[in-house]
């Protein structure tokens, strides 16, 4: 049986600037070049044609399994991403640090708090009784962010949140539907956790000589954790993830894929891709697929960066290619979605793919970028169509009928 590496470049797609470049046709990249003359092109929309995919129900998408069945909102993958134990019916957040000051939450990231710090503050909120059968478990992340876990019976993620993304006011968080008793009650847990919170903080020594202390957190993105069936349970295939960020780490682990931590994977520019590639090599050894996530790709969208994005792109064809080409197996190159730096957001816009390795039909590609890809013999492929293709490549796909 053949294996495959499914390298994800977040945020690979983008649109033409105004000299009719993309990022990605206008990088150096001989390798991916020579993979996609050697393989096979098309373009991948994660959700659906049109549709704006998020980071974690695309990469649900990209692991075969239809986000609109099983996504459980952002809070549990943001917690399973940082190795929170999260528990059957727990509610987890995705949650922030934040500066309260005259009645108004005056900044949302507390100063950008670094992670020594957050970790520092977090020991005063890691685990407080908010109600006589509810705990509130709160772990700090990176820099600013944590995960807040609402622990105990009867709890629903069905509440609005207590960070509106803004500064400005701190708002009670309350059920979306008045009648629901469960989410009524986990609504007035997550107040009472939100108000404790900052008894706790004001007690903090480390704020004490501080004129902007740090005295809140506000929470977003609740889901209910429950487990479900692995990839090997659904499809017979084991998984592993090289991934820098908590997120991609949390949607993979969610999936019964084993997550390898490497040292020097940091999401950013700076990210170590040669440590990342050995990694994927070594995982090859005793997984069935290992996928292989680069962010800095998206992060440069989102700040407007042309020259960041196009350089990223070239850096990983020059030190991340050549270390996965060792593995001798099938890899695939794509994005989760588009995120076009005119924009500065995802969008909509389909992601290049390439599909290179034995047994892949070549289709007379001589480039890849989003121009050469939609004219690729693999065609558009949609939703969890891209798993099926990879399990199709190496030996694993299943019958439909008989």
């Amino acid at each position: 049986m053949s294996k495959a590496i499914i390298l994800v470049m977040d945020g690979l797609g983008d649109l033409p600037d105004a000299k009719g470049y993309t990022p990605l046709s206008a990088a150096l990249k001989p390798h991916m070049d020579k993979l996609a003359e050697e393989g096979a092109t098309g373009l991948f929309s994660a959700i659906g044609e049109g549709m704006v995919p998020g980071s974690d129900t695309s990469h649900l998408n990209i692991f075969g399994y239809d986000h609109a069945k099983y996504y459980p909102g952002r809070g549990p993958l943001e917690a399973l991403g940082a190795n929170f134990p999260l528990k059957e019916g727990d509610i987890a957040f995705r949650a922030n640090f934040a500066i309260f000051d005259y009645g108004k939450i005056a900044d949302r990231r507390a100063g950008r708090l670094s992670t020594e710090e957050a970790r520092v503050y977090a020991k005063y909120i890691q685990k407080l009784k908010v109600a006589p059968n509810i705990e509130a478990l709160f772990q700090s992340t990176v820099e600013h962010r944590g995960v807040l876990v609402l622990r105990g019976k009867n709890l629903s993620p069905n509440i609005t949140p207590t960070d509106l993304h803004v500064n400005g006011i701190l708002p009670k968080s309350v059920p979306l539907d008045p009648k629901d008793k469960d989410a009524k009650r986990t609504a007035e847990a997550l107040n009472k956790f939100t108000k404790m919170a900052m008894q706790q903080l004001d007690k903090a020594k480390e704020n004490k000589p501080k004129k902007r202390p740090v005295n809140a957190i506000i929470a977003r993105g609740a889901g209910t954790y429950s487990k479900i069936p692995s990839t090997y349970d659904r499809f017979g295939v084991r998984g592993a993830c090289i991934a820098g960020g908590a997120l991609y780490k949390g949607v993979a682990a969610y999936v019964g894929m084993d997550v390898v931590d490497v040292k020097g994977a940091t999401g950013t520019f700076e990210t170590d891709l040669k440590a990342k590639g050995k990694a994927a090599i070594q995982a090859l050894w005793s997984h069935d697929f290992v996928f292989v996530h680069v962010k800095a790709t998206d992060s440069f969208s989102h700040d407007g960066n042309f020259e960041g994005k196009k350089n990223m792109i070239a850096k990983v064809d020059k030190e991340l290619i050549p270390v996965l080409l060792r593995g001798n197996c099938h890899i695939i190159i794509t994005g989760d979605h588009s995120t076009p730096i005119k924009r500065r957001a995802h969008s909509g816009d389909p992601a290049p793919l390439l599909i290179w390795g034995p047994d892949v039909r070549r289709d007379g590609s001589l480039k890849f970028d989003e121009f050469a890809c939609a004219k690729g013999g693999i065609g558009h492929l949609h939703d969890t169509e891209l798993f099926h293709n990879m399990l199709n490549l190496i030996g694993k796909a299943q019958m439909v009928g008989t």
